[in-house]
């Protein structure tokens, strides 16, 4: 009997679930093994769609599962996965209900698909709907705080595709090629889809792909004049490119071969520099002292949960325990090397107060204030100086992604121990 069409990206999709809510992996890390008898591009995309949004509303479709059965099902039941996936396509990817049972239910048999074909009869018979804003998990609630609902509610919807500009006095025009908005200078916003790669302006390096949050802490620094500057955990390399467009003598280090690679390439198709160094910034010594030093610090990357819903079921008080004693340390070997005078910019795309507001309160540094001329129109510093974003803001325009980011001199010691 012949397979239905569309069976091989709903398995990849069955295994990107299996993998992040049992194995806790993140989506990037399963995609490739989740996918591998997948051929098409289209195929592929269909299954990272349908598994992100059955992770992104996950409590809800939970509760809607419980709701049709007599009991609820184990949270690892095969055919409560398989029921997520078929929900998600139906009440998000707007999948007919027929074809969401043909390519369904043969990821079942048995018994289990009995019941996942009745609970999804049941469901599409009562015209079961989601809420405006998916339900996050307690524990994530809880640690979100007064927030969590404005997050929860820019979270309901995949980012838009924002990019940076080699040059910024070029914005105008690549804003008019793309028809694309702009939030700020060197900014473009478009919507999601398609290939990157067939865009106007990828070919001759014009332009990469950033989230307007994660452009932030490079622009902070401002224009390198030709100084030196140390990106710290600088792979991918998006930051590593915009200092260097920005006129800075850069050096990027990172530990990831793979990630150093696509920073390599990256360089080579917008023709910028950057001298890449492979180590650990644990244990690497430089030659010489920086002019500023970037620390996009490893972080559990729950600000970005717009494209990676699998944070809200991975993440929890062990990893950012982890993650906040690394950037600690990562702190320390950054401020010696600072010439005096040296600007120091620290960053994690991080909703967690650890991983900000908590490591920033350590440093014995005076804070050099971010500036709301600074920032783009309708975001603000906090009182200390510092700036925290998250899903929730620019909901007009489109969202952004959530970071904590941090200015300090190195000649300026605080009185605050």
């Amino acid at each position: 009997m012949a397979q239905p069409t569309g069976i091989h990206a709903r398995r990849a999709a069955l295994r990107l679930l299996d993998a992040v809510l049992r194995r806790g992996e993140t989506l990037d890390i399963a995609f490739a093994a989740a996918t591998k008898d997948v051929r098409k591009f289209e195929d592929k995309a269909l299954a990272r769609a349908i598994a992100s949004e059955a992770l992104r509303w996950l409590v809800d479709l939970d509760a809607l599962i419980d709701s049709a059965t007599k009991k609820p099902l184990p949270d690892d039941a095969k055919a409560k996965m398989v029921l997520r996936l078929m929900l998600a396509q139906w009440l998000r990817l707007d999948t007919p209900p027929h074809a969401v049972v043909a390519t369904g239910l043969d990821l079942l048999s048995g018994g289990p698909r009995r019941l996942a074909h009745g609970v999804f009869s049941t469901l599409t018979k009562r015209a079961a709907r989601l809420p405006d804003a998916p339900t996050l998990p307690a524990d994530v609630a809880a640690r979100w705080g007064e927030r969590a609902s404005a997050i929860a509610a820019g979270l309901a919807e995949p980012p838009p595709l924002d990019l940076t500009l080699r040059n910024a006095d070029e914005t105008a025009h690549w804003a008019n090629q793309l028809s694309a908005d702009s939030l700020m200078p060197a900014h473009l916003r478009l919507p999601r889809g398609g290939k990157v790669e067939k865009l106007p302006g990828f070919a001759e390096g014009a332009w990469w792909v950033q989230d307007l949050a994660a452009s932030l802490p490079a622009r902070l620094l401002g224009q390198g004049e030709g100084r030196h500057v140390l990106d710290l955990c600088a792979a991918p390399g998006g930051k590593s490119l915009q200092l260097a467009a920005q006129g800075w003598q850069v050096t990027s280090l990172d530990i990831s071969k793979r990630r150093l690679e696509l920073l390599r390439d990256n360089l080579k198709r917008t023709g910028l520099k950057a001298g890449i160094v492979r180590a650990d910034a644990l244990k690497w010594e430089p030659k010489h002292r920086f002019d500023a030093v970037l620390l996009d610090a490893p972080c559990t990357a729950t600000g970005t949960a717009r494209r990676h819903p699998d944070v809200l079921h991975r993440v929890g008080l062990r990893q950012i325990e982890e993650m906040a004693e690394l950037q600690a340390a990562l702190f320390e070997r950054a401020l010696d090397w600072l010439k005096p005078g040296g600007t120091l910019v620290y960053a994690t795309c991080s909703l967690e107060r650890e991983e900000g507001e908590a490591q920033a309160a350590q440093i014995d540094l005076a804070i050099d204030p971010i500036q709301a001329a600074e920032l783009p129109a309708g975001l603000e510093p906090s009182p200390e100086g510092w700036l925290r974003t998250d899903p929730g803001m620019l909901p007009d325009q489109g969202g952004l992604d959530g970071f904590f980011i941090g200015r300090w001199k190195a000649d300026q010691i605080s009185t605050t121990e």
